[in-house]
C-alpha cells in the first residue's frame, strides 16, 4: 500500500518569489555540504525536495553552531536564537520579506506540511550536548543523544514525506536514525578523538579495554575490532528493524529513505570488513556507488 495523503502538501498556491529564492539558497546549501543526505532527497518531486532541503539547511546551521571554533557561552548564545527562530515559526509570524532564506523556506514549508517543529528542539539539545562536551557511560545515555541529533531528522522528514502510520513510523524513523547515527560514530571514531571527544560508551570501552581511546592506537591489550564488531552488530540491528518504515512510505519518499539508508548501510558493512580502517581515518564510498546507491533505492530495491 503506498503512502497516505497525510504529509502531502496541505497548501497547493504557487511558491512566492522570496520562498522561491530562499529554498534556491537551502537548495545549494544542501547539495554542497550534504555529502550523503543529498543523493536521497533528489529522488523527490519538487515540493518535497524544497521542504527536505529547508529542513537540512536548518540542522546544518544547528550542528555547524556546535562544531564552530567559538565559546561555550557563544554558542549558547545562538542555540538559543535558534530556539527564538523556531517560536517564530510555530507563532506563523516571519515576515515574508526576512532576509534569512532559512527562516522564509521553513515558513513556507510548515504551511504547506505538518513538520513537527518540536523536533529541531530535540536536535538543539543534542548539540548542547556536544558543547557541554558529555561522554557517555551507558548505552542508554548514548540512545538518548542518537535520538536527539539523528531521530529527530527522521521524524522531521516524515513530516514531509506522510506516513501511512504515523505512530509507528516515528518510531522506526527513530530507530533507522539510531543505525545512522552509530554508523557515523564508527566512522569517525578517530577524528572525534582527536577532537577530544568520546561517544561509544564508557561501559562498552572498558569492556574491551579501550579506555584510553583512539587519538593514537590503542594500546597492546586492546580489542578493538571487537569493540568495533560489537557496535556494528548494534547499528545492523537498529538498521534491520528502522527500514521496516519503507512500506509505509509512498513510492518517492521509499525511494528517498532506502538511498539515504542504503549509503550508510554500505558503510558499515564497509566498516565490519575493515574494523582497523578507522583508526587510518574516515571511511568513505566513492560518488559512483552513491549514486549507483540512490538509483537502486529508485528502482525499488535495497542496494545493501
Amino acid at each position: 500500500m503506498e503512502g497516505s495523503p497525510e504529509g502531502s502538501a496541505l497548501v497547493s498556491q504557487p511558491v512566492s518569489p522570496q520562498a522561491a529564492a530562499a529554498y534556491r539558497y537551502c537548495e545549494a546549501v544542501t547539495g554542497a555540504q550534504a555529502r550523503n543526505f543529498s543523493y536521497g532527497i533528489r529522488l523527490l518531486p519538487a515540493s518535497k525536495r524544497q521542504a527536505m532541503s529547508a529542513i537540512y539547511a536548518l540542522a546544518r546551521r544547528i550542528d555547524d553552531i556546535g562544531d564552530g571554533d567559538w565559546s561555550t557561552e557563544r554558542k549558547a548564545e545562538q542555540l538559543g536564537r535558534t530556539r527564538e527562530l523556531l517560536n517564530e515559526l510555530r507563532e506563523g509570524g516571519v515576515d515574508p520579506l526576512d532576509t534569512d532564506p532559512v527562516k522564509l523556506a521553513l515558513a513556507d514549508s510548515c504551511a504547506r506540511f505538518p513538520i513537527p517543529l518540536d523536533a529541531f528542539d530535540e536536535l538543539i539539545d543534542g548539540v548542547e550536548m556536544d558543547v557541554r562536551g558529555t561522554e557517555y557511560q551507558t548505552f542508554d545515555q548514548l540512545r538518548v543523544y542518537c535520538r536527539c541529533v539523528a531521530g529527530t531528522v527522521g521524524r522531521l522528514s516524515l513530516g514531509v514525506f506522510g506516513c501511512t502510520d504515523p505512530k509507528r513510523g516515528a518510531e522506526f524513523a527513530d530507530t533507522l536514525g539510531l543505525g545512522l547515527q552509530l554508523t557515523n560514530i564508527l566512522r569517525d571514531v578517530r577524528e572525534d578523538a582527536g577532537n577530544g571527544r568520546t561517544y561509544l560508551p564508557a561501559e562498552d570501552l572498558a569492556r574491551f579495554g579501550c579506555e584510553q581511546g583512539f587519538a593514537g592506537r590503542p594500546g597492546p591489550d586492546a580489542d578493538f575490532r571487537g569493540l568495533v564488531l560489537f557496535e556494528a552488530r548494534r547499528a545492523q540491528e537498529y538498521f534491520d528493524e528502522g527500514l521496516l518504515l519503507l512500506p509505509m512510505l509512498d513510492r518517492r519518499s521509499r525511494a528517498c529513505v532506502a538511498a539515504m539508508a542504503g549509503i550508510y548501510h554500505r558503510l558499515l558493512q564497509r566498516i565490519v570488513r575493515e574494523p582497523e580502517a578507522v583508526l587510518r581515518g574516515r571511511v568513505s564510498l566513492p560518488a559512483w556507488e552513491k549514486a549507483y546507491v540512490a538509483f537502486a533505492g529508485l528502482a525499488g530495491g535495497r542496494a545493501s
